[in-house]
């Protein structure tokens, strides 16, 4: 065993000296999204205590396009010394794969797990002046009326909130217009300007529209309410029943990465995710840690993939 490490290392020298003194620089992590939307809130959540943590600043580097397929590309093709790290999401992770032909990347091949962030059901969410209704039946009732008449808008193509929302208009037979955007801040921007009619989006962004009155909140994609907005009833308890669109986020490294990089980056962010001084922060946005090992968030991609992917055939979603 000991020669077999031995020649590995020699094999190996660069990731064998990394992984003796990581991090011994910044670590990046990449959000393939533009700032302001849940991924970039988690990551710069996570950031903090890892770099108080193992004494080198981790930095959060917006690499936007394509559905966030840009910012994968960049830490699938990374040298897996545990200085390059992707926080992925369902949209990323799960969607693309059947959204993007072509795709430079596998994103259960290409990436080594690291932990679950947390686990953020979405709100459905609508402009109140535009959009006068109260819950789930009224939007249906509402969109039956005039087929293709509503617009709700997502963070681009394939994003969360277009998948949700996709769901959602599977499940009660409606038809409406999706309006992409290059990012969620932007989307919200106009919906509350009333550009647009609605959307399902993360916690982190949705509730603070919400409780400023600037949005009003019509369902939670769960199946069971927020603890942080127990007066949000679920879509499913609103005649839907069994809709469960929960968003979900994760920390990764590019295949290869060495194990024992993996295991105290997992440590460490579990540690993080489960401290007072974090945990409630999040849970008030919406978000519910969800610290796991690295297997778990493995398993979870593979079978997310396996769902979502079913939906995008069935629904002809495209990239463009």
């Amino acid at each position: 065993m000991r020669r077999r490490l031995l020649l590995a290392a020699l094999a190996s020298p660069g990731l064998a000296r990394a992984q003796a003194t990581w991090p011994d620089r910044p670590v990046r992590i990449i959000v393939p999204f533009t700032p302001g939307g849940s991924t970039d809130i988690l990551a710069r959540s996570i950031a903090h205590p890892l770099a108080e943590a193992l004494g080198q600043p981790f930095v959060v580097e917006n690499r936007a396009g394509a559905g966030g397929t840009v910012g994968c590309e960049v830490v699938a093709r990374a040298v897996p010394d545990g200085t390059t790290l992707l926080m992925g999401h369902i949209g990323t992770l799960a969607v693309n794969p059947a959204l993007y032909k072509g795709l430079s990347f596998d994103t259960v091949t290409s990436f080594a797990p690291i932990i679950e962030v947390a686990s953020v059901p979405s709100v459905l969410i609508a402009n109140p002046r535009k959009l006068p209704v109260t819950g789930v039946a009224a939007l249906i009732a509402a969109a039956k009326a005039k087929p293709g008449a509503l617009t709700y808008g997502s963070g681009g193509n394939g994003s969360a909130a277009h998948i949700s929302m996709v769901a959602f208009c599977e499940a009660a037979g409606v038809e409406m217009t999706h309006i992409p955007y290059r990012g969620t801040s932007p989307m919200m921007n106009d919906l509350i300007a009333g550009q647009i009619d609605l959307t399902m989006t993360g916690g982190p962004p949705a509730l603070p529209p919400v409780r400023a009155g600037q949005v009003k909140a019509l369902g939670v994609s769960s199946l069971k309410r927020l603890a942080t907005a127990p007066e949000i009833p679920t879509i499913a308890e609103q005649g839907l029943a069994g809709f469960d669109a929960v968003q979900w986020y994760g920390l990764l490294a590019p295949a290869g990465t060495p194990r024992p990089i993996i295991d105290r980056l997992n440590a460490e962010c579990a540690k993080a995710l489960r401290s007072p001084a974090l945990a409630p922060r999040l849970e008030a946005e919406g978000a519910e840690p969800n610290p796991g090992t690295p297997e778990a968030f493995g398993a979870l991609i593979v079978a997310e993939r396996v769902r979502w992917g079913a939906l995008v055939a069935r629904a002809k979603v495209t990239p463009d």
